[in-house]
């Protein structure tokens, strides 16, 4: 395994999809990574669509990570334990998501698709 700092964007954005593709299944999809760099520092961008139901955002900036709901123009930042990736616990971190998420959408959906 690498370790974080030979860590490019590529492999970075790659390693946190595949994470919450195993965790989440068919509750996600749609993944699209965006601005990426890796001079001077690591950055970039995934989105993704959530239950059908939220856009999200996943910024990762020199280290530090989070996640937001995409409103328009604007964000809602998703709160969550985990700012710093390789200090990251990531099943907390996905739980957390998987919370601050349900929370917003209605029970009636969520059954709908088998979710709650």
């Amino acid at each position: 395994m690498f370790g974080l700092q030979t860590k490019n964007s590529d492999i970075l954005s790659d390693e946190i999809i595949d994470k919450l593709s195993n965790y989440f299944s068919n509750k996600i999809d749609d993944f699209m990574v965006s601005d990426t760099t890796d001079t001077p520092y690591t950055m970039f961008k995934i989105e993704f669509v959530m239950y059908k139901f939220f856009n999200i955002v996943l910024n990762y900036d020199r280290g530090r990570f989070g996640c937001s709901i995409i409103n328009g123009s604007r964000f809602i930042t998703l709160d969550n334990s985990q700012k710093w990736y390789d200090k990251a616990d990531m099943d907390i971190f996905l739980k957390e998501l998987e919370e601050q998420l349900k929370l917003r959408i209605p029970d009636k959906f969520l059954e709908h698709y088998g979710w709650k």
